[in-house]
């Protein structure tokens, strides 16, 4: 794989490339260690492109953890504890299963990375909410999220959001003041 594309969210990249120059280049060379070809194992059954193979984005992300748990990196969850006295009086919820958590894909000295091969919504997630979290509980001071560029998505199931689509949105949205530094990766095959 390579990175074809950087979007400098909130000075993301400065900040990455003034912190964690040497994190850079080690990001730059687990990307490209992911081999694509190993990965097209996934056959189509939408009806736009019934048996078409596809790019598996489970494998990516499970090949993904090894290549980065072989570097160091680390995941890291956070216990939550679900608020309850927003319930209006004697309403009754229903019992929730015990153990609810946020996790970050990789952690590696405070710098945060998160790999989405998926739908649109857990890109803005990541970005706009669970990296400032992991900030603001002192894990994290920036951030990295990894998503395929369009020609990429293209060869994965209907609905995997993209790098253009998110920079897109993300510059009408505008950086607010809670918002960290996040280096944004369009990845996509080699070439």
């Amino acid at each position: 794989m390579i990175i074809a594309a950087e979007y400098s969210f909130n000075k993301g990249a400065e900040t990455v490339a003034l912190k964690w120059p040497k994190l850079r280049k080690e990001l730059e060379g687990i990307i490209q260690r992911l081999d694509s070809s190993k990965h097209k194992t996934k056959e189509s059954k939408e009806k736009t492109m019934p048996g078409k193979w596809l790019f598996d984005p489970t494998a990516m992300n499970r090949t993904l953890t090894h290549l980065f748990e072989s570097k160091g990196w680390v995941k890291h969850r956070v216990p939550c504890k679900y608020p309850t006295q927003y319930y209006i009086a004697g309403y009754k919820p229903k019992p929730t299963r015990p153990g609810a958590f946020r996790e970050m894909d990789f952690i590696k000295d405070r710098l945060g990375v998160e790999i989405q091969f998926g739908k649109y919504a857990f890109m803005v997630y990541n970005v706009c909410a669970k990296m400032t979290i992991f900030n603001k509980l002192g894990v994290i001071d920036a951030g990295v999220e990894i998503v395929p560029v369009k020609s990429f998505a293209d060869e994965m199931s209907t609905g995997v959001s993209y790098f253009e689509q998110f920079v897109w949105d993300l510059e009408q949205r505008g950086v607010g003041d809670i918002d960290i530094p996040v280096l944004i990766l369009g990845i996509d095959l080699a070439q």
